[in-house]
């Protein structure tokens, strides 16, 4: 990831935005909704194996070993299930493991109310599957060799505005 620090030690990513009106230092958290923080908190921690705390009454944070999180809030009824297309990504070591969590989410899909579970397959050059949980949130495990999070922006434009090949 290209990063400059100023004379204020603030982070400033570099590229197409450095000229940008509004100057992040990261992307720091997404939010998402959950009927019941309790059973999901369940399923984060004892099934994705991310950590959570509880930092308001009705929101939890939830990570995976970095600075950025996401905050699930506590909708009840009003829940509203998203597409396949808004979902959370989790990178596994290899194919194996991603063949792993998907006999798992079989497993244990009545204990944490999963309610979809895709076959793995390669989509976009990386082998993956799709599982949506009790909340209808989506996630995809994949296994990327590399870092995807520096990757994609490394790569740089491959498409036009108009969605042409470069």
């Amino acid at each position: 990831m290209n990063i400059s620090v100023n004379m204020f030690g603030d982070l400033r990513a570099k590229g197409r935005v450095k000229d940008s009106i509004v100057k992040p230092k990261r992307m720091s958290h997404g939010t998402m909704e959950v009927f019941n923080l309790n059973e999901s908190r369940r399923f984060y921690e004892e099934f994705l194996g991310l950590e959570t705390a509880r930092h308001s009454p009705g929101a939890l944070t939830v990570s995976c070993a970095n600075s950025w999180h996401i905050i699930a809030i506590e909708s009840g009824a009003k829940l509203r299930p998203v597409h396949v297309f808004n979902h959370w990504g989790l990178d596994l070591e290899t194919p194996e493991a991603v063949n792993e969590a998907h006999r798992a989410a079989h497993e244990h899909k009545d204990k944490f109310g999963i309610r979809s579970v895709w076959n793995p397959s390669f989509q976009h050059g990386i082998y993956s599957f799709y599982l949506e949980d009790l909340d209808h949130n989506w996630w995809e495990y994949q296994a990327y060799e590399g870092d995807q999070s520096e990757d994609l922006l490394d790569f740089g434009d491959r498409f036009t505005d108009e969605g042409k090949p470069l």
